[in-house]
Protein backbone atom coordinates (compact mmCIF):
# COMPACT_ATOMS: atom_id res chain seq x y z
CA UNK A 1 0.00 0.00 0.00
CA UNK A 2 2.57 2.41 -1.23
CA UNK A 3 0.76 4.53 -4.17
CA UNK A 4 -2.54 6.23 -4.05
CA UNK A 5 -2.43 6.75 -7.73
CA UNK A 6 -5.76 4.60 -8.61
CA UNK A 7 -8.08 3.69 -11.87
CA UNK A 8 -8.94 7.67 -12.07
CA UNK A 9 -5.39 8.64 -12.21
CA UNK A 10 -4.82 6.97 -15.14
CA UNK A 11 -6.65 9.97 -17.69
CA UNK A 12 -5.63 12.45 -17.94
CA UNK A 13 -7.28 15.87 -18.81
CA UNK A 14 -5.41 18.50 -20.16
CA UNK A 15 -6.16 21.72 -17.36
CA UNK A 16 -5.59 25.09 -18.70
CA UNK A 17 -4.30 27.47 -16.26
CA UNK A 18 -3.04 24.93 -13.36
CA UNK A 19 0.47 26.87 -12.80
CA UNK A 20 2.45 23.41 -11.21
CA UNK A 21 5.62 23.59 -9.34
CA UNK A 22 7.66 20.64 -9.01
CA UNK A 23 10.11 21.14 -6.10
CA UNK A 24 12.20 18.86 -3.67
CA UNK A 25 10.09 19.11 0.10
CA UNK A 26 11.19 21.19 2.66
CA UNK A 27 10.44 20.68 6.58
CA UNK A 28 7.80 23.73 5.93
CA UNK A 29 6.17 20.91 3.74
CA UNK A 30 5.74 17.67 6.73
CA UNK A 31 2.26 18.66 7.62
CA UNK A 32 0.87 18.85 4.10
CA UNK A 33 2.27 15.60 3.41
CA UNK A 34 1.09 13.97 6.03
CA UNK A 35 -2.55 15.24 5.04
CA UNK A 36 -2.13 13.81 2.10
CA UNK A 37 -1.09 10.26 2.83
CA UNK A 38 -2.67 10.39 5.65
CA UNK A 39 -6.31 10.97 4.43
CA UNK A 40 -5.01 8.20 1.74
CA UNK A 41 -4.51 5.79 4.99
CA UNK A 42 -7.90 6.44 5.90
CA UNK A 43 -9.65 4.67 3.44
CA UNK A 44 -7.06 1.63 3.39
CA UNK A 45 -5.21 3.16 0.15
CA UNK A 46 -2.06 3.58 1.80
CA UNK A 47 0.11 2.97 4.76
CA UNK A 48 -0.02 5.92 7.55
CA UNK A 49 2.46 7.81 8.43
CA UNK A 50 3.93 9.58 11.23
CA UNK A 51 5.51 13.06 11.27
CA UNK A 52 8.53 11.42 12.40
CA UNK A 53 8.93 8.94 9.66
CA UNK A 54 8.29 11.85 7.49
CA UNK A 55 10.82 14.21 9.20
CA UNK A 56 13.77 10.90 8.78
CA UNK A 57 12.46 10.73 5.24
CA UNK A 58 11.95 14.16 4.10
CA UNK A 59 15.31 14.68 1.78
CA UNK A 60 13.26 11.34 -0.15
CA UNK A 61 10.24 13.87 -0.95
CA UNK A 62 9.58 15.75 -3.54
CA UNK A 63 5.93 18.04 -3.93
CA UNK A 64 3.69 20.03 -6.45
CA UNK A 65 2.38 22.93 -6.29
CA UNK A 66 -0.65 24.70 -7.42
CA UNK A 67 0.37 28.11 -6.40
CA UNK A 68 0.81 28.06 -3.00
CA UNK A 69 -0.72 24.78 -1.95
CA UNK A 70 0.63 21.27 -1.74
CA UNK A 71 -1.34 19.08 -4.46
CA UNK A 72 0.94 15.88 -4.95
CA UNK A 73 3.84 14.21 -3.32
CA UNK A 74 6.34 11.06 -3.74
CA UNK A 75 9.72 10.26 -2.55
CA UNK A 76 12.45 7.96 -3.92
CA UNK A 77 13.54 5.57 -1.22
CA UNK A 78 17.24 4.20 -1.84
CA UNK A 79 17.92 0.43 -1.04
CA UNK A 80 21.20 -0.22 -2.61
CA UNK A 81 23.44 1.53 -4.97
CA UNK A 82 21.37 0.91 -7.56
CA UNK A 83 18.09 0.48 -6.90
CA UNK A 84 15.38 3.13 -5.61
CA UNK A 85 11.60 2.71 -4.54
CA UNK A 86 9.20 5.36 -5.49
CA UNK A 87 6.78 5.21 -3.18
CA UNK A 88 4.26 7.61 -0.52
CA UNK A 89 2.82 8.55 -4.12
CA UNK A 90 -0.21 11.03 -3.71
CA UNK A 91 -2.04 13.45 -5.37
CA UNK A 92 -5.12 15.66 -3.80
CA UNK A 93 -8.49 13.90 -4.74
CA UNK A 94 -9.69 16.94 -6.89
CA UNK A 95 -6.39 16.99 -9.11
CA UNK A 96 -5.88 13.25 -9.82
CA UNK A 97 -6.80 13.79 -13.43
CA UNK A 98 -4.25 16.42 -14.08
CA UNK A 99 -1.22 15.24 -14.83
CA UNK A 100 0.43 15.42 -11.15
CA UNK A 101 1.11 11.86 -11.06
CA UNK A 102 2.90 11.40 -14.37
CA UNK A 103 4.95 14.79 -13.49
CA UNK A 104 5.37 13.32 -9.94
CA UNK A 105 6.93 10.19 -11.40
CA UNK A 106 9.11 11.87 -13.98
CA UNK A 107 10.58 14.17 -11.74
CA UNK A 108 11.37 11.24 -9.60
CA UNK A 109 12.79 9.04 -12.24
CA UNK A 110 15.10 12.10 -13.15
CA UNK A 111 16.24 12.36 -10.02
CA UNK A 112 17.30 8.57 -10.05
CA UNK A 113 19.11 8.96 -13.34
CA UNK A 114 20.97 12.20 -11.53
CA UNK A 115 22.01 9.28 -8.74
CA UNK A 116 22.75 6.82 -11.40
CA UNK A 117 20.90 4.05 -10.54
CA UNK A 118 20.16 1.11 -12.41
CA UNK A 119 16.26 1.03 -12.01
CA UNK A 120 13.52 2.28 -9.98
CA UNK A 121 10.29 0.03 -9.05
CA UNK A 122 7.09 1.08 -6.89
CA UNK A 123 4.02 -1.20 -5.42
CA UNK A 124 0.85 -0.18 -7.35
CA UNK A 125 -2.59 -0.77 -8.18
CA UNK A 126 -2.52 0.47 -11.76
CA UNK A 127 -0.11 -0.94 -13.29
CA UNK A 128 -1.36 -0.04 -16.97
CA UNK A 129 -0.39 4.01 -15.51
CA UNK A 130 2.84 2.70 -14.73
CA UNK A 131 3.29 1.02 -17.63
CA UNK A 132 2.87 4.18 -20.04
CA UNK A 133 5.80 5.51 -17.84
CA UNK A 134 7.91 3.13 -18.94
CA UNK A 135 7.63 0.45 -15.90
CA UNK A 136 7.07 -2.98 -16.69
CA UNK A 137 5.72 -5.55 -13.75
CA UNK A 138 8.08 -7.59 -12.16
CA UNK A 139 8.07 -10.50 -9.69
CA UNK A 140 7.59 -9.02 -6.07
CA UNK A 141 9.94 -11.28 -4.89
CA UNK A 142 12.40 -10.46 -6.70
CA UNK A 143 13.40 -7.09 -5.29
CA UNK A 144 15.53 -6.92 -2.34
CA UNK A 145 14.65 -8.02 1.03
CA UNK A 146 14.97 -3.83 2.82
CA UNK A 147 11.87 -3.08 0.39
CA UNK A 148 9.12 -5.16 2.54
CA UNK A 149 9.82 -3.39 5.67
CA UNK A 150 6.62 -1.24 5.35
CA UNK A 151 4.70 -4.34 4.52
CA UNK A 152 5.43 -6.14 7.55
CA UNK A 153 3.23 -3.43 9.30
CA UNK A 154 0.68 -3.67 6.62
CA UNK A 155 -2.96 -5.46 7.00
CA UNK A 156 -2.70 -6.98 3.56
CA UNK A 157 0.65 -8.75 4.67
CA UNK A 158 -0.85 -11.96 3.83
CA UNK A 159 -3.03 -11.21 0.49
CA UNK A 160 -1.22 -7.96 -1.14
CA UNK A 161 -3.05 -7.54 -4.14
CA UNK A 162 -0.41 -4.61 -5.22
CA UNK A 163 1.26 -4.74 -8.27
CA UNK A 164 5.15 -4.90 -8.44
CA UNK A 165 6.74 -2.75 -11.19
CA UNK A 166 9.87 -1.62 -12.12
CA UNK A 167 11.51 1.02 -14.34
CA UNK A 168 15.63 0.26 -15.41
CA UNK A 169 17.34 3.66 -16.37
CA UNK A 170 20.42 2.23 -17.65
CA UNK A 171 19.90 0.55 -20.91
CA UNK A 172 19.05 -3.57 -21.67
CA UNK A 173 22.05 -4.50 -20.02
CA UNK A 174 20.13 -3.91 -16.77
CA UNK A 175 17.71 -6.02 -17.99
CA UNK A 176 19.98 -8.93 -19.35
CA UNK A 177 21.77 -8.75 -15.86
CA UNK A 178 18.87 -8.52 -13.23
CA UNK A 179 20.75 -10.60 -10.82
CA UNK A 180 23.24 -7.55 -10.55
CA UNK A 181 19.88 -5.05 -9.48
CA UNK A 182 19.03 -7.49 -7.34
CA UNK A 183 20.93 -9.13 -5.28
CA UNK A 184 23.09 -5.86 -4.39
CA UNK A 185 22.86 -6.76 -0.43
CA UNK A 186 21.18 -9.37 1.38
CA UNK A 187 19.88 -12.70 0.04
CA UNK A 188 16.21 -12.12 -1.21
CA UNK A 189 13.94 -14.60 0.33
CA UNK A 190 10.23 -15.14 -1.48
CA UNK A 191 7.66 -13.67 0.77
CA UNK A 192 3.77 -15.52 0.78
CA UNK A 193 1.18 -14.30 -1.61
CA UNK A 194 -2.23 -15.19 -1.89
CA UNK A 195 -2.41 -17.48 -4.69
CA UNK A 196 -5.51 -16.93 -7.68
CA UNK A 197 -7.83 -19.55 -7.34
Amino acid sequence: MISALTEDAVVEMVVPHLDLTVRKAGMHDIASILDLINGYAAKGIMLPRTELEVSEDIRDFSVILSGDRLVGCGALHFYTPSIAEIRSLAVAEEHKTHGIGRRLIEALVQEANAYSLDAVFAFTYVAEFFGKMGFEEVERGELPLKAWKDCLRCPKFQCCDEIAVMRFLRGTNCRKSRQHIYHEGPPLVQLPVRRAQ
